[in-house]
């Protein structure tokens, strides 16, 4: 064990000293490659926003970074675990928490660390950081110092102050405690409690948990020289004496008896199986000292097999850890610009914590954690911090009880438009995604929802991304399988609203047959029979694809367990591309400050020039469509303007020559090798005579094998978001899930379709094959 923990030791300090020092960084949110970016950036043109905020200071807002900053602030005297170590000693950890931040809610922030160690010095350095913050998170300062610096910061200042080690713990223990009650079968107003430790966390749990319902007389508080009751004199303080009951115990042991529910801010050994065994039945024990809990759950198993147990660990079920909290409460109060985090914003986290934990876990969230199998019950009681439904549950509930509550300088008038764009902030295809939502809800509003078909209807993903494509009212779907089958996994996933969503069973529709001679008619010459095209048309794949062509549906979604050529063959076979044309599946990759489309990546195995051009003319098409402008296309390979002559870069050079002369509307260049093609200043440089006006937007490769393994490579070791493939040019609208892809994945996906639906029935209705998108 020693040899283990001396590893872990050396393993962390290798961790932070290794490349650039630290954990953080400042990055520039602007342009800064010129010397105009300069200018602006500083002086002189950063006189502008100056002079702007001198004449309304609300206006830091639109112009600096305050609105997305928080400030991490510590004198390092209760540092987690290792005690009055001092704010420079610290800073690895203030550092950390700003990770995190950034991590779970995409907010920015400035560690402060104050070598200061009274009340007074404290709030004297922090009240004067007003004008750089949105908000202040208090970290790791030691009780009772820690009760009073607050209270005094949030009487003076006029944004939100919150310190996390006491209302963070107390957050999360709360949403686990309501839980615990319920599947205990237990009223909160009758459990007896015993709280071990009277620090920052364990107060702030006990007054929250009193807020909740639970009532003070059943509250026994613990400190490291025993029970807290009236007329003790030996180490109390005037928080403790607010907790201080009259009785004749006088040990935790004592405390024990009886009691329902035990919590834990203390320390190792506290808590032991004899007193365990004491406890009531069904008891609630809460472990949470760090980083060894009072009584670990396998010595809890020992005596006890009726206990719900969570502790601060990440290693055992119903982990209590504050990232559940303060990020999401930070992201609800900053988007509304809250002049503080009041007690009504709390309880809102809660509850809407409490509440996530009790729906079903979606595949990804699953995935994060090898697979593992989350229910509702004694070992899932409190959400999982990778779980990205946390923000969007949490954050929106904070929003709206500060709105409530009037501590908010701005409202959010469509919560649920909020939940969506705090989704998209975490991934670079945020912006991306919204503005196409945004799209399809002004097209919507004037054709009405959009009938879409999902093969594999009783899959989990599936119907996951259902419930959410039902709740934003874009998406009309239509699920292929065994109703009897889809409705069992709707109830096993706690979805049974959608059982009124349509539900087709191919072999049993009534279109079935139609379907059969239609398609044995169309495709008598290709070897299909009219035995053959029953065979086919009782699959999902083929009468989803079919429910497009025939019109029942304006797109079809293919997957996600099958694997892509299983998808593909059906949806070319029944729906086809173009006239004349060949499909090719287009990857959107979408990157912080660009978005760039490759093309093929998933079709044609091995393109002639011909094959080539049109792939570029359907993904510039396609470019257009969506990004609602002219793309700029580039040509691969491994050679640059003529620089080799093997086949296979005449094939590309070739390719260039015939896009210009068919398609001269359509900016293209190349062939070029990729670094040249995504650079524009290299492509400049050495090749001034281009005729690129920008940086490039579409990458055509030679080649199935390069597209297809650039966007895999790309997608794994970059920060880019993949989105796609997307089938073109089809005579209908279909698109096929990667068996990979998470919920998340998938309704992007589903979003994406629609609109590009909408876009292929309008060219269609007006005859522009050819054409391009006028909304």
């Amino acid at each position: 064990m020693a040899d283990e923990k001396d590893s872990k030791y050396l393993a962390a300090l290798k961790y932070h000293e290794v490349g650039r020092p630290g954990k953080i960084e400042v990055a520039s949110t602007k342009p800064t490659l010129t010397s105009n970016d300069l200018s602006l950036a500083y002086s002189p043109g950063v006189a502008a926003p100056c002079l702007e905020i001198a004449k309304n200071p609300e206006d830091a807002y639109k112009y600096t970074a305050k609105g997305n900053l928080v400030g991490v602030i510590s004198n390092g005297s209760a540092v987690l675990g290792l005690g009055n170590i001092g704010a420079l000693a610290g800073k690895p950890v203030m550092e950390g928490k700003g990770v995190l931040f950034k991590r779970f809610a995409d907010i920015d922030v400035f560690d402060i660390e104050v070598d200061e160690s009274t009340v007074e010095g404290m709030v004297s350095v922090v009240e004067k950081l007003e004008p750089t913050f949105g908000g202040i998170n208090l970290e790791d300062i030691k009780a009772p110092e820690c009760f009073e610096i607050e209270k005094q910061l949030v009487e003076k200042m006029n944004i939100p102050v919150f310190h996390d080690d006491q209302h963070g713990t107390a957050i999360i223990a709360a949403a686990g405690f309501i839980n615990a009650l319920e599947i205990s079968k237990k009223k909160i107003s009758d459990v007896k409690m015993v709280f071990s430790g009277a620090g920052a966390a364990s107060i702030a749990c006990a007054n929250l948990f009193i807020d909740l319902g639970a009532k003070k007389e059943n509250l026994m508080m613990c400190d490291s020289k025993g029970v807290i009751y009236q007329g003790r004199t030996n180490g109390m303080n005037q928080y403790k004496e607010m907790f201080a009951v009259k009785t004749e115990r006088r040990t935790i042991a004592d405390a024990m008896k009886d009691a329902d529910v035990f919590i834990g801010c203390s320390a190792r050994g506290v808590l032991t199986k004899e007193m365990v065994k004491t406890m009531a039945k069904y008891p609630i024990i809460f472990a949470m000292a760090n980083p060894e809990p009072e009584i670990l759950p396998e010595e809890v198993a020992e005596v006890r097999d009726d206990a719900i147990m969570a502790t601060g660990r990440s290693d055992f079920p119903n982990q209590v850890n504050n990232v559940l909290g303060f990020p999401f409460i930070f992201r609800g109060a900053l988007d509304v610009r809250a002049r503080k985090i009041n007690s009504e914003m709390k309880m809102a986290a809660v509850h809407a914590l409490a509440g996530l934990a009790r729906e079903e876990v979606p595949e990804e969230v699953k995935l994060a954690y090898d697979n593992a199998d989350f229910s509702f019950g004694p070992e899932y009681i409190i959400p999982k911090p990778f779980d990205t439904r946390v923000l969007t549950r949490v954050a929106p509930a904070v929003a709206k009880a500060a709105m409530d509550t009037g501590v908010s300088r701005i409202e959010i008038p469509d919560l649920q438009e909020y939940a969506n764009s705090l989704e998209d902030r975490l991934g670079t295809s945020g912006a991306l995604m919204k503005s196409l939502r945004d799209r399809l809800s002004t097209w919507v509003k004037r054709q009405g929802l959009v009938k879409m078909v999902f093969a594999e209807g009783s899959n989990t993903r599936i119907l996951q991304a259902v419930n959410q494509l039902v709740d934003e009212k874009k998406i009309d779907p239509i699920l292929l399988g065994s109703k009897t089958q889809v409705h069992s996994k709707m109830e096993s996933l706690g979805l049974d609203h959608l059982k009124e969503l349509e539900i087709v069973t191919p072999a049993k529709s009534e279109h079935f047959p139609s379907f059969i001679s239609e398609f044995s008619k169309r495709k008598e010459r290709d070897g299909v029979s009219i035995y053959h095209a029953e065979d086919m048309m009782a699959q999902e794949n083929y009468f989803g694809a079919k429910m497009v062509q025939q019109g029942l549906a304006n797109a079809f979604i293919a997957g996600p367990t099958l694997s892509y050529p299983s998808c593909f063959k059906p949806v070319m076979k029944v729906i086809g591309t173009e006239e004349g044309k060949k499909a090719a599946g287009i990857f959107l990759l979408v990157f912080k400050e660009r978005v760039l489309f490759l093309a093929d990546c998933t079709a044609q195995i091995d393109p002639s020039s011909e094959d080539l051009v049109e792939i570029a003319a359907s993904a510039a098409e396609l470019y257009h469509s969506l990004m609602k402008k002219e793309p700029r296309v580039s040509f691969l390979s491994f050679s640059s303007f003529g620089s080799n002559h093997h086949p296979s870069a005449r094939k590309v050079k070739k390719a260039v020559e015939i896009a210009k002369k068919k398609y001269p509307k359509m900016e293209c260049e190349g062939e070029m090798q990729a670094d040249v093609a995504v650079n524009k200043r290299i492509l400049d440089k050495l090749f001034s005579f281009n005729g690129l006006s920008g940086q490039t937007d579409i990458l055509i490769f030679p080649d199935l094998s390069s597209a297809n393994i650039s966007y895999k490579l790309l997608q794994q070791l970059s920060d880019a978001d993949a989105i796609g493939p997307i089938l073109v040019p089809l005579a209908g609208t279909a698109n096929i899930i990667q068996r990979t892809a998470s919920v998340s994945e998938i309704v992007n996906m589903c979003n994406l379709t629609a609109l590009l639906s909408i876009v292929d029935d309008f060219k269609r209705k007006k005859g522009m094959k050819n054409g391009k998108e006028n909304n």
